[in-house]
C-alpha cells in the first residue's frame, strides 16, 4: 500500500508560510469578498480536500476545506489542491490541480479531477526493475521567491496520478519519479504552469550517481532511514521532493541514479522506542551526468564537529554543542550530550558548571576571566537523552576536551587559541570495526571553527601532534607512531584482540597553547 504524506518536504531551515483561517483572514482584513472551491473526483463526484488558497502577489496564505466558503479581500487568488480519492485496490488515485480567479462579491470555482492527464515518465529501466515508478509531484504558487513554500500536491504510482492542465504564468509543476530495483532510478522536473501532457522522458546513460554508505555501531539508535531531496538552486516546485534510499538497521548501503543537478541527502535515527534521536543534513552536493559520489553516515570516529571558546569582555564563553556527532553530517547535527565545563587558572578552579542541551538549545557556560595568563577550561561530555536504551556497544559514548590557553587581554575579542581534532580510521569494516591484533591508520586533522560566524579566527599553527590508544577505557596509554603529511597526521594504533579503543590527541601549538582530545569507544574491534 502506498503510503501518504504531505507535499512538499521542507528541511528544518525552510521558512514556514503564514496560513490563516476564514476567520483569522477576516480579522486581519477588510474582507470584502468570498470564495468557495467544489473539488469533483474522477467520476464527478464532490470529494472532501484541503485548498490551499495564496493571495497575488502577496503570497498571504489561507486553508480551507472544499465546499466552504472563506471571506478574503477583493483581489486575485491561487486556488490549489490534491483529490484523493480511494480505489478498491487500495492504492487510489491523486489529482493535483490549480485554478488561478478573480476574487469579487461571492465567488465560486471548481477544480474536477476529470479534466487531469496522467504523470506519465519512461526511462530505459534494466531488467531489474519490474514495477511503475512512484511519483510526488505538486503544484506551485509563482508568485514569490519560494515557490514551493505555497504548494500543494500528493503521490502515487505512475496511472494513478494525474495533474489538471493550467498554462497560468503563476503555476509551476514539479514532480520526482522514483524507480526500484537492485539499484533505484530518480528524474525529477519542473515547468512553468501545470503542461497538457505531464511527464518526461530520461536515458540512464544522462543521469548521475549518488551512493548511500551507511555504516554501524556510532548512532543512538539502531534504525538508520536516508533520503534525497532534490534541492535546486533557484527554489522551484521540485524543492525537496524526496526519494526514499533505505530504511532498516546500519550497516547497509544503496546506489541512487539521478538526474543531473543539485540534491540534499539526509538521514533520520530511530531509537528502539521508536523516536527520532538524531540524523541530518550532509552537504549539498551538485551532481553532472556520469559523475558519482558517496555520502557516508555512521562513519567513525564522532567526536566534537565544531565550537571553541569565545574570549573577550573580561570572560570566556562555550557553547557545548556538537560534542560527539557524525562530521560527515557535519554542521550543528550533533547528539544530545551532558558535560562537565570547568575552568581554572593555575590549578584554581574559576567556574564549575554542569550542562545539558537535551531539550534547551541555550546551553552556555560562562565565566569572568579578571587578569591575563594561562587558564585551563575541560569538558567532560557524555551521550544523554532520557527515555531511550542506548544499542549494545554504542561507539563514541563519551568525549572529554583539555584546553590550555593564554589570555594576553581579557578585553579582547578573540577565539582561543586551540584546536578540535577529528580522527578518520581507515580499513575499518561497516560496523566500524578493525580485525583483532591489526594495525590501523587513523587520519588526524587540527582544526579551528568559531562559535561566532562574526568572529575572526586568528591564525594559529599546530607545531606537534601526538596520539595515543587504549585498550581498557583509558586506565593505560601506548603511544601511536604519527608522520606528519601535508595538513594532516597518520597514527599507526596498534589493536588489540578485542573490545574498543579509545583515542587520545595532544596538539600543541606554536604558542604554547595546547589541545588534549579524547574520544572514549572511538572504534571497535570484531
Amino acid at each position: 500500500m502506498v503510503r501518504r504524506r504531505s507535499l512538499a518536504f521542507v528541511g528544518v531551515a525552510a521558512l514556514v508560510p503564514l496560513i490563516a483561517s476564514a476567520a483569522s483572514a477576516t480579522s486581519a482584513h477588510a474582507a470584502s469578498a468570498s470564495l468557495t472551491v467544489t473539488t469533483l473526483g474522477r467520476h464527478g463526484g464532490k470529494v472532501a480536500t484541503t485548498v490551499t488558497v495564496v493571495a497575488v502577489p502577496s503570497g498571504e496564505r489561507y486553508s480551507v476545506k472544499s465546499g466552504k466558503r472563506i471571506s478574503l479581500p477583493s483581489g486575485r487568488y491561487i486556488a490549489m489542491t490534491d483529490i484523493y480519492e480511494s480505489t478498491t485496490d487500495g492504492l487510489g488515485t491523486d489529482t493535483v490541480g490549480a485554478t488561478v480567479v478573480q476574487v469579487s462579491g461571492s465567488k465560486s470555482v471548481t477544480l474536477d479531477a476529470r479534466k487531469g492527464k496522467a504523470v506519465k515518465v519512461s526511462l530505459d529501466t534494466p531488467a531489474d526493475v519490474t514495477g511503475p515508478p512512484r511519483i510526488s509531484a505538486q503544484v506551485c504558487a509563482a508568485t514569490g521567491d519560494m515557490p514551493s513554500a505555497d504548494s500543494a500536491g500528493g503521490w502515487n504510482n505512475e496511472g494513478a496520478l494525474y495533474a489538471i492542465p493550467n498554462s497560468s504564468k503563476l503555476l509551476q509543476f514539479g514532480y520526482l519519479a522514483q524507480w526500484s530495483g537492485n539499484d533505484g532510478y530518480v528524474a525529477v522536473k519542473n515547468t512553468k504552469g501545470i503542461p497538457a501532457a505531464p511527464g518526461g522522458s530520461f536515458k540512464r546513460s544522462k543521469l548521475a550517481t549518488m551512493r548511500f554508505s551507511v555504516r554501524g555501531g556510532t548512532q543512538m539508535g539502531t534504525l538508520i532511514d536516508t533520503a534525497l531531496q532534490a534541492h535546486p538552486k533557484t527554489d522551484d516546485c521540485t524543492t525537496d521532493l524526496m526519494a526514499d534510499v533505505g530504511e532498516g538497521d546500519a550497516p547497509y548501503s544503496a546506489t541512487l541514479h539521478v538526474t543531473p543537478g543539485t540534491w540534499q541527502p539526509r538521514a533520520d535515527i530511530f531509537a528502539d522506542n521508536g523516536d527520532d534521536v538524531g540524523g541530518g543534513f550532509p552537504k549539498v552536493r551538485t551532481l553532472k551526468a556520469g559523475q558519482s559520489f558517496t555520502q557516508s553516515f555512521g562513519r567513525a570516529v564522532w567526536s566534537p564537529l565544531h565550537y571553541l571558546p569565545l574570549l573577550g569582555g573580561k570572560s570566556v564563553t562555550f557553547i557545548p554543542d556538537s560534542l560527539i556527532g557524525d562530521p560527515d553530517i557535519g554542521g550543528g547535527w550533533g547528539d544530545p550530550t551532558k558535560e562537565t565545563v570547568v575552568l581554572s587558572k593555575g590549578g584554581t578552579t574559576v567556574k564549575k558548571k554542569t550542562l545539558t542541551n537535551w531539550g534547551n538549545g541555550d546551553a552556555e557556560f560562562s565565566a569572568g576571566i579578571r587578569s591575563a595568563g594561562w587558564y585551563r577550561l575541560t569538558v567532560d561530555a557524555h551521550r544523554y537523552r532520557p527515555g531511550i536504551t542506548f544499542p549494545a556497544g554504542m561507539l563514541s559514548s563519551r568525549t572529554t576536551l583539555d584546553w590550555y590557553f593564554k589570555v594576553a587581554d581579557p578585553a579582547r575579542a578573540i577565539v582561543a587559541p586551540v584546536f578540535l581534532t577529528r580522527f578518520l580510521p581507515t580499513g575499518l569494516n561497516s560496523h566500524n570495526q578493525a580485525a583483532p591484533n591489526s594495525t590501523t591508520t587513523v587520519d588526524v586533522t587540527a582544526g579551528r571553527d568559531s562559535q561566532n560566524p562574526d568572529e575572526k579566527l586568528t591564525k594559529v599553527t599546530a607545531k606537534t601532534v601526538k596520539v595515543w590508544s587504549s585498550a581498557d577505557g583509558g586506565k593505560t596509554w601506548k603511544a601511536a607512531t604519527v608522520k606528519h603529511s601535508g595538513s594532516t597526521w597518520q597514527a599507526s594504533v596498534r589493536n588489540p584482540a578485542s573490545g574498543a579503543v579509545t583515542l587520545r590527541s595532544e596538539v600543541t601549538g606554536s604558542a604554547g597553547d595546547r589541545s588534549v582530545e579524547t574520544v572514549y569507544r572511538a572504534y571497535a574491534i570484531g
